[in-house]
C-alpha cells in the first residue's frame, strides 16, 4: 500500500468515526427541554402510571423539543387534536390541511391532558397492563392503538429514549408506588379524573400511588380529617366545580342518597350545593323526591 493510500485509508476512517459519534451526539436542545420538562413527566407518571420517558419521548418528537409553531404559541406540545374538546383551538396543516388542535394555558396543563387523554381512552387501555419500565412495549402499543399514523413512530420513540437514557425517570430514587393492589383505571366525569376506591385500598396508598396529599384528597372531596375511604367511594383528584355542568340542571332525591353524594355524583362542591339550595348542612337531610338545584 503506498503512502497516498494509506493517508486515504486514514482519512476515510476519520471521516466515519465523525459520522459514527455524530449519528449517537445528542442534541442541545432535547437536553435542556428534558431537564426543564422531566419532573413533570415523573410526577405524571406517578399519578397516572405512564412511563415518565414515554411521556418526554412523545413530547420531543411531537414538539421538536418545544419548537414546533403548535408548543410555542398553543403550548400543546402533545399534538392533541379536538376531539371532545371544548377550550381554546388552533388550525394547522397535518395528516390532511387546517386541522384542529387543542390549545393550554401552559405547558403543565399539555401534559395533564395528555396523561387524562391516555388514562380514560378506551383504545389505550391496555397499556396500562404494562410495567412501566416496559418503554418498548409502550411505543410500540401506542402506535398500534392509532397514536400517530407515522409506521416508524414506535422506533423514533424507543431511539429516543435510549440515546437520552430517558429509562432513568421510570424508577427514580425515593418516589415510592403501591403496587401491591395493582394500580387504579382512572375514570373521567366532566372533565375531571377521579378513581374508584377498591377493597384494600389505603388513603396513604392513593397518596403515594398518585402524589398527592391527604389534605388535597380530603380538601377536593368535601371529606373529614380523618377519613378512612371505603369500597366504592369516588375520589376525585382534582378540585370539583362550583355548579354542575351543563345541561345538569336539577337532581331528584333517590333513597338513600345525602347531600355528599349528590356532590360527589355531578362534581360540586358541597359548600356551594348547600348555598344554591338555601339549606344548611346542620339542620337539612335530603327526603326523597326533594328537588336539589345544581346550577
Amino acid at each position: 500500500m503506498t503512502k497516498m493510500q494509506k493517508l486515504k485509508k486514514y482519512l476515510l476512517l476519520v471521516v466515519l468515526g465523525v459520522v459514527a459519534l455524530g449519528a449517537r451526539a445528542q442534541s442541545n436542545d432535547y437536553v435542556t427541554y428534558i431537564e426543564t420538562y422531566k419532573d413533570i413527566a415523573i410526577d405524571q407518571m406517578h399519578r397516572y402510571h405512564i412511563p415518565a420517558s414515554i411521556t418526554l419521548a412523545q413530547a420531543l418528537l411531537e414538539s421538536g423539543a418545544g419548537k414546533s409553531e403548535l408548543a410555542r404559541k398553543s403550548n400543546n406540545h402533545f399534538g392533541i387534536k379536538c376531539h371532545s374538546w371544548d377550550g381554546k383551538r388552533t388550525y394547522h396543516d397535518d395528516d390532511a390541511a387546517g386541522e384542529c388542535f387543542r390549545v393550554y394555558k401552559n405547558v403543565a396543563d399539555s401534559y395533564e391532558d395528555h396523561s387524562i387523554f391516555l388514562a380514560t381512552g378506551g383504545r389505550y387501555a391496555f397499556l396500562f397492563q404494562l410495567e412501566k419500565t416496559d418503554y418498548e412495549g409502550w411505543a410500540r402499543g401506542l402506535k398500534r392503538a392509532g397514536y400517530a399514523t407515522s409506521p416508524t413512530y414506535a422506533d423514533k420513540l424507543i431511539e429516543i429514549i435510549e440515546r437520552y437514557g430517558l429509562d432513568r425517570y421510570d424508577n427514580p430514587q425515593g418516589k415510592r408506588t403501591t403496587r401491591n393492589l395493582g394500580p387504579h383505571t382512572p375514570q373521567l366525569a366532566f372533565d375531571l379524573v377521579y378513581i374508584v376506591v377498591r377493597q384494600g385500598d389505603t388513603m396513604q396508598g392513593i397518596v403515594d400511588e398518585f402524589g398527592i396529599t391527604k389534605s388535597k384528597i380530603i380538601r377536593y372531596n368535601d371529606q373529614y380529617k380523618g377519613y378512612v375511604p371505603a369500597k366504592g367511594d369516588i375520589i376525585y383528584l382534582h378540585r370539583k366545580y362550583r355548579k354542575a355542568q351543563k345541561p345538569y340542571e336539577h337532581h331528584v332525591v333517590a333513597d338513600g342518597e345525602s347531600m355528599h353524594m349528590i356532590s360527589q355524583m355531578y362534581a360540586v362542591q358541597l359548600d356551594r350545593l348547600y348555598r344554591m339550595n338555601k339549606v344548611s348542612p346542620d339542620t337539612y337531610s335530603p327526603m326523597v323526591g326533594d328537588v336539589i338545584r345544581l346550577r
